[in-house]
């Protein structure tokens, strides 16, 4: 059933604002006539949507679902309503991007300053973590995840190439060696993630066909569940880490960290951008996506220059 607009933005508003009161003030209605219109449309959900109290009221966990529903579909309609009036050329309204801490903190960040000065009517909010977003839960519009993403209801746009490779701060291979081989890693200090998921201690390669596996032991590891630290730690001197090159392509570059056993390749996780499947994309959305391709595309060029033998990745 089709819920009235003007009963569904009341209580988005009431939702924001923690008082039904102030949302009936803001859109013109009385306290009486905003109170009816909640009624009603909890009555035609057969839903309760919120606790209330007489000081204030409280989502429930079917209001909070409902709400985020809510939220997506009323930006639809007000980006759709923006692009007939000012047509399609126009990009305004905030953006809500979610990154991984490492890659957001030493890319991104940069790259977003600069779509802004592009588009200066529209503000950023820049969500960082290593845990994988829930678009719709978390409100985003777009999400940058490297590897295969599991949730088929995203739409997952590839961006970019994306290899793992073991580095090392240049002063800890000088003391400790070179591994030459995966089983050379047991006599090394070690450096993994973990999340919710589990420990990320499983460390995979090929080279000439052949397939090796190394498990960092747990007990002789450093630690963290945040990207950002385990690449500081690397640059440290504290062991050898597992990185993504687009997380640490600047400290390749400036000698900060080098490749360890670059003869030894990972499996690729390709960087992707995961967005609400809809028909109609918001413009600020489109142009962030194809603003990313640019970007990725052209610093894709100089990661693979990094990489290629005798570059600074492999000294």
């Amino acid at each position: 059933m089709t819920q009235n607009l003007g009963d569904i933005r009341l209580f988005v508003e009431a939702a924001g604002l923690g008082s039904l009161s102030a949302a009936g003030r803001k859109m013109g209605l009385s306290p009486a006539a905003a109170s009816a219109r909640l009624v009603k449309l909890e009555a035609a959900l057969n839903t309760r949507l919120f606790e209330r109290t007489t000081r204030a009221l409280r989502l429930t966990a079917e209001g909070a679902l409902y709400l985020a529903h809510c939220q997506q579909a009323l930006d639809a309609l007000d980006d759709a309503q923006a692009a007939l009036q000012a047509g399609r050329s126009a990009v305004s309204g905030k953006l809500r991007i979610a990154a991984t801490s490492d890659f957001g903190r030493n890319v991104l960040q940069g790259w977003l300053e600069e779509f802004n000065r592009l588009h200066p009517q529209i503000t950023i909010a820049l969500i960082l973590g290593d845990a994988v977003a829930n678009l719709l839960q978390d409100d985003l519009d777009l999400a940058i995840r490297f590897g295969v993403p599991q949730n088929s209801s995203m739409v997952a746009r590839p961006l970019a190439f994306n290899r793992r490779v073991l580095c090392a701060a240049p002063a800890y291979v000088a003391a400790h060696g070179m591994p030459a081989h995966p089983s050379d890693l047991h006599r090394h200090s070690c450096i993994v993630l973990f999340s919710a998921s589990g420990m990320a201690n499983e460390w995979r390669f090929e080279r000439d066909g052949k397939t090796e596996s190394f498990i960092v032991p747990p007990a002789g590891a450093r630690e963290t569940n945040d990207g950002a630290v385990a690449r500081e730690w690397a640059i440290g001197g504290h062991g050898i880490a597992m990185k993504s090159v687009w997380d640490i392509g600047a400290d390749l570059q400036a000698g900060r960290l080098q490749v360890v056993m670059p003869q030894w390749r990972t499996p690729d996780a390709p960087v992707h951008a995961l967005y609400q499947r809809t028909r109609y994309m918001a413009p600020r959305v489109r142009a962030l996506l194809d603003f990313l391709v640019e970007r990725f595309e052209r610093a894709g060029v100089e990661l693979e220059a990094v990489l290629r033998p005798g570059g600074a990745a492999g000294q």
